[in-house]
Parts: C-alpha cells; structure tokens; sequence
C-alpha cells in the first residue's frame, strides 16, 4: 500500500513537473511572439543620411509634415542606396533610370508626392499607394470606394495587370500577390511605409 502512495506521488510530482515546464516554455514562446509582432521595421542608416534633404524640398513644397513618410517611402523604395534613392525617374523623365543624383531624386519625389496628396484631398494613405501605383489610382478609387482601402488597391493592381500588353514587364514583387495575379505595383506599399513610423517615433 505505502509502494503504491509513493508511486503514485512520484507520477503526480513528474506529471506536474513536465505540465509547468510546458507551461514555461509556451510562456516564452509567447513573449518572443509577442515581441517580434511590436518590433518596428527599421531604416537604414543610408535613408537617415538623407534626413536634412527630405526636409529641405519638404519645406519647399510644403508638406514638411510628412518628412517621416517621405523617408519611410524612400526605404521602401531604395533603402537609401544608389543615385535615385526615391526611385523618381519615372515621373521625371517616363522612364527608369534616367536620375542619376541623389539630390534630384528626392527633390522631384518630394515634389511628385506633394502633387499626388493634394490630389488625394489629404489622404496620406491613398497619397502614399499612389506614388506606387501612378496618380491614376486616385481616380480609380474615386470612382468607387472613395477612400483608400487595402481591398482597393487589391483589385486596382488586378485590374492592371489584367489589362497590360505585356504582363512580362511586370515582376511580382510577393508570392502573395502573384497567387491573386496582382502584379502591378506594390498592394502592400502603404503597410509596409506606414510600419517605418514607429521605428522613426523612437529615434
């Protein structure tokens, strides 16, 4: 009988021992979980180097409120690297490439993006898709949500891809968005522009 106590105490001790060290290690699993979901995107030293000349055409062109969107645009777009950082070449010349220095890139991407949210009455959020996307995606979602929306920018990309000439032009930049044959720009820019501010916030 005292055999079958101790034996009994013994599963009891080992069963509570594995059930807490189970519960530990959900618990940390859970915290680095945690943490990793809140850890901000961060920017490149190149794009903070660029700080002084976003702010320079930002107050030129008045949108000197945005020059934390503006470097987070930039990241997206370049990481700060090469001789068109705001990757601007297209809505200076039509073309790719055709900017060769820095300064001019983000001058003419400062630029273009004050135009494109004074377009988008203010929404920064449309503002910023469409200078992924081309001032077109303003009128797209005018004339149908009013507002924008992931879900538009979605269909807007579909729909172009869809309608080009040569879909061989277009390299899908996600798995993601290739699987919905949305091709045509960048469907998650804002997202991803929008996930540099916290980082910016706590420099």
């Amino acid at each position: 009988m005292k055999r079958q106590t101790k034996q009994a105490i013994k599963k009891t001790i080992l069963i509570t021992t594995v059930l807490g060290s189970l519960f530990i290690v959900l618990s940390i699993l859970a915290i680095e979980e945690q943490q990793q979901s809140h850890n901000p995107a961060h920017l490149s030293e190149q794009v903070l180097d660029y700080r002084p000349v976003v702010e320079k055409y930002a107050a030129e062109f008045n949108v000197q409120e945005h020059v934390d969107v503006l470097l987070g645009m930039m990241m997206q777009e370049s990481g700060g690297r090469g001789h068109d950082p705001m990757q601007s070449s297209e809505s200076y010349c039509g073309s790719r490439g055709c900017i060769q220095d820095p300064e001019l890139s983000i001058k003419q991407g400062v630029h273009y993006f004050a135009n494109t949210l004074e377009e988008a009455d203010g929404d920064i959020q449309l503002a910023v898709q469409s200078y992924n996307f081309g001032r077109g995606f303003i009128d797209y979602v005018d004339a149908n949500s009013g507002e924008y929306t992931q879900e538009a920018a979605v269909r807007f990309s579909q729909e172009m891809y869809a309608a080009a000439d040569n879909q061989a032009k277009f390299r899908c930049l996600r798995e993601e968005a290739e699987k919905m044959d949305a091709c045509y720009g960048d469907i998650y820019y804002v997202r991803d522009v929008m996930s540099y501010m916290e980082d910016i916030s706590e420099k």
